[in-house]
């Protein structure tokens, strides 16, 4: 690997204890102790690459899965432990014949039966999709070494934990929209790019903060969802429609169909989030799948938002909110003129609290 302070390239012997030998500075991460192969200038390098260069700010969230996408493309189906066991068995099967063991030939026969059984469990599907390395694991290890030796974050990057959803202050302007979005890592990339104060919308966690807030919203102000291409982002969008009646829900989130049609696009699973038989039955139940959609659901697939380039959801999102800003205001000025409606803060026939636009 390569020396992330002095660019000499290191033979794992001139590297113990991930100390450089020639210039004696310690460094975090080595590509032979890590399930993803990282290191220090592979993570800069795609954590430049998220930032466009500086330019926005992104979350470990976001940036872990960067960094496990081509693992998560290249699956599980590699050599490894099929490829040992075939070899040793292959081995063992000529010492025994050429050596006149024949007692070696069962330990041969087991071998090879682990290889072929690993390989036909791959064949259909066995640990492919699956992260070598978990947020959870990506933020307690590979971040963690991270700040043991640099101090901070990598350059661009914000933390994500805690509690990254601004609350709407009680005394600022009525929001143009409420937008939904349940990931942390998501919410706190919008927060710190500024896209909240940026339109006016209010950022919330779930349904369950936005019945405080549609009092507050124009009367067709709409309700923005954020959400994982997977079984609990549908569902999250279908109660919504079902608890916001007559007023706009927005699918802002990642469409399952469209993309899983994106060759691009990686999907991975999580064991640990597959969706569960009450929830099966629920997409089941509405009829807006394909028995294929529902297998792939129930089987944990998703296309996270995280896996969204930055840049790309950013654009996505400051124009959708435009949008409904332009929808807004116009009923503003129109209700204004009307006289149906005083706006907080205005009299009426006043000034428009939208700023006029």
């Amino acid at each position: 690997m390569i020396c992330p302070h002095c660019e000499r390239n290191l033979l794992r012997k001139e590297r113990t204890g991930n100390i450089c030998s020639h210039c004696k500075r310690r460094y975090a991460l080595d590509p032979k102790t890590n399930s993803l192969r990282l290191s220090d200038l592979r993570v800069r390098r795609i954590a430049d690459g998220l930032t466009d260069n500086g330019r926005i700010r992104v979350t470990p969230g976001q940036l872990w899965y960067a960094l496990s996408r081509k693992r998560l493309r290249e699956g599980e189906f590699v050599p490894g432990c099929a490829g040992g066991a075939l070899f040793g068995g292959v081995l063992v099967s000529l010492w025994a014949i050429f050596g006149g063991l024949p007692f070696m030939l069962y330990v041969s026969g087991a071998l090879l039966a682990t290889a072929f059984g690993i390989l036909i469990a791959r064949r259909r599907g066995a640990g492919r999709g699956i992260a070598p390395m978990t947020r959870g694991a990506f933020r307690s290890e590979a971040l963690a070494e991270w700040l043991r030796v640099y101090g901070n974050l990598p350059s661009g990057v914000v933390d994500d934990s805690g509690d990254p959803w601004p609350r709407w202050r009680a005394d600022a302007p009525a929001p143009t929209a409420v937008l939904v979005c349940p990931d942390p890592s998501i919410a706190a990339f919008l927060a710190a790019d500024g896209l909240p104060d940026r339109h006016g919308i209010a950022l919330v966690q779930g349904p369950e903060h936005v019945a405080a807030l549609l009092p507050a919203l124009p009367p067709r102000g709409p309700v923005l969802v954020l959400h994982n291409a997977d079984a609990r982002g549908e569902l999250l969008l279908r109660q919504l429609r079902a608890t916001c009646s007559g007023r706009p829900v927005v699918d802002a989130g990642v469409s399952l169909r469209t993309v899983r049609g994106m060759p691009k696009a990686v999907a991975y699973r999580d064991p640990a989030r597959k969706p569960t038989t009450a929830e099966m039955q629920r997409l089941t139940a509405l009829g807006e799948f394909t028995p294929e959609e529902l297998k792939w659901l129930a089987q944990g697939w998703r296309f996270p938002l995280v896996g969204v380039p930055p840049v790309r959801l950013l654009s996505v999102l400051d124009r959708l909110a435009e949008q409904v800003g332009r929808s807004v205001d116009a009923e503003r000025r129109h209700a204004a003129e009307v006289g149906f409606m005083t706006w907080p803060g205005a009299a009426a026939g006043g000034p428009d609290p939208a700023g006029g636009r």
